[in-house]
């Protein structure tokens, strides 16, 4: 019987969570590297590019990718032959405790996102636990984990489906994926549980995101099961709806489908679908009682050496003068490079500016939004001598319900956030004669970097949600929507799914 150490598996825990917070998988990299080369939208290839460079900082630098340093999913498979040293602690206990040590680890603090009390007063618990633990007891004298760190973003889009065993799951996918929007970070992996039932189907769904890329691969071999010719139908059907990276229309949505399933119930056809980002953060590893995992680093020459290069037709901007005026000029989909004083905010600080003005008690002292930028973050701590962690955008469509409020009450001019914004957010801002911009997700470190000053004004028990002002230089962001209501996550994956099909009907007629 193998004996496993208590503190061994904490210490993995802990090793494994810091180690994905900077380090991609490899193959999801290779894969991203693959899409960068291929992709023929310049608008989504910078996006990719911004990805890959970012990456290469964090693996250098130690800091995290992503400015959302997850919900920490961890699937333990425990051995019937194995005994623990100790049983004052539950597995659960175990890693919640390892989970602890990571986030709030001083030389690389991750950000704390998990609240308490869900459905009441939401508080924050600090130090990002509890952690979602499943436990399988299996045959063997090991213990297995996979831990993964899953952003809100992704998880957020979730979809789950009761089918009729008749119903195809290719047309729901496609039916599905496009109403996702570009909240999930695309390009990245779609994890699909199919059978058993509906929980069963999701974790089907979530351990099915644990696996490696290996599309290519089965590409070249060839389907033998369902399983993996619904994975290559997926996998290229899903590319051909043209959504791109971060929704801006190109030739990669998806660098791989993963699919588990299980048996079901005559009458059932359960399938969840759940997406992983371009952070995509997991680890896997083996404890055999010889002490804790060892988790190699990667070689840093295996990264990509991409580079980014601004085109000439790049607008400066200083928001410390902008005026109404000079904003009804931008055109949607060009690139803006943003420098001065902008106001941060999200979730909980738009609430509670909402619950204030519907008070009658105005903004809280210190924030004036008049003519100014807020951008939809919440960072991750600082450490030695940075301004500000890694601040990459939030997802912008969460924060519509409050868009016609903030736009119409406070005299605010412009947002910036990731992914789409709603149609009658779109038409607020047409109304209003703002702007909305748009920064890459999943380049969280890189966009820090143009973060120059950073400081505390408002709602300071809110955490990584209070509202900041940040002082940036030449930040780079799209104009996702203008002031006349054109919107690049409309026009840029109708215009790319239109022209796959074109190039589709040109290969067929050879």
């Amino acid at each position: 019987m193998t004996v496993i150490r208590q503190q061994d598996f904490i210490e993995s825990i802990e090793d494994a969570l810091q180690y994905i917070s900077y380090y991609h998988p490899l193959d999801f990299i290779q894969a991203l590297e693959q899409a960068y080369h291929k992709e023929q939208n310049q608008a989504a290839k910078d996006a990719i590019a911004q990805i890959l460079i970012n990456s290469r900082m964090s693996a250098e630098g130690h800091r995290p990718i992503c400015q959302d340093t997850g919900i920490v999913t961890c699937f333990v498979k425990i051995g019937m032959d194995v005994k623990w040293d100790k049983t004052d602690l539950t597995v659960q206990q175990m890693v919640d405790e390892g989970t602890r040590r990571a986030y709030l680890n001083p030389d690389n603090p991750l950000r704390a996102s998990i609240v308490a009390d869900p459905a009441g007063a939401r508080k924050n618990t600090k130090d990002n636990t509890p952690s979602v633990v499943h436990i399988d007891l299996v045959a063997g004298h090991h213990v297995e984990v996979m831990i993964a760190a899953k952003g809100g973003g992704s998880e957020n889009k979730t979809k789950m489906a009761m089918l009729n065993p008749s119903d195809s799951i290719v047309d729901w996918v496609l039916e599905t994926l496009p109403k996702m929007g570009a909240g999930w970070c695309p390009p990245g992996m779609l994890g699909i549980g199919i059978g058993g039932t509906a929980e069963k189907a999701a974790v089907l769904a979530k351990e099915a995101l644990m696996e490696p890329v290996d599309i290519q691969e089965l590409i070249a071999k060839g389907a033998e099961t369902a399983d993996e010719k619904l994975r290559l139908e997926l996998y290229e059907k899903v590319n051909k709806l043209g959504i791109g990276a971060q929704g801006l229309g190109g030739l990669t949505t998806v660098v791989d489908v993963k699919i588990n399933s299980v048996p079901t119930h005559a009458a059932s056809l359960p399938v969840v679908m759940i997406p992983n980002c371009a952070a995509t953060r997991h680890l896997h590893f083996h404890l055999d009682g010889s002490g804790p995992a060892d988790i190699k680093p990667p070689k840093l020459e295996d990264w990509p050496q991409v580079t980014w290069e601004l085109g000439s037709k790049v607008r400066r901007v200083n928001l410390d003068t902008i005026t109404p005026a000079d904003v009804q000029s931008w055109q949607a989909g060009e690139t803006v490079l943003l420098s001065g004083k902008m106001l941060t905010g999200r979730d909980a600080a738009h609430k509670r500016i909402a619950d204030m003005l519907n008070k009658g008690e105005g903004l809280p002292e210190g924030v004036d939004l008049r003519n100014r930028f807020i951008y939809y973050v919440g960072p991750v701590d600082s450490v030695r001598d940075e301004v500000v962690g890694p601040a990459g955008p939030t997802t912008a469509t969460r924060m519509d319900k409050f868009t016609e409020m903030m736009l119409s009450q406070t005299g605010l001019l412009g947002m910036i956030g990731k992914s789409e914004r709603g149609d009658l957010t779109v038409e607020s801002i047409k109304k209003h004669k703002a702007v909305y911009l748009m920064a890459v997700g999943g380049a969280a470190y890189l966009v820090s970097k143009a973060i120059k000053k950073s400081r505390v004004v408002a709602f300071a028990d809110l955490g990584m949600e209070a509202i900041y002002e940040f002082e940036v230089e030449d930040m780079p962001v799209t104009v996702a929507v203008d002031s006349n209501g054109n919107n690049v996550h409309k026009q840029g994956p109708a215009i790319w799914k239109a022209n796959i099909a074109e190039l589709d009907a040109k290969l067929k007629a050879k």
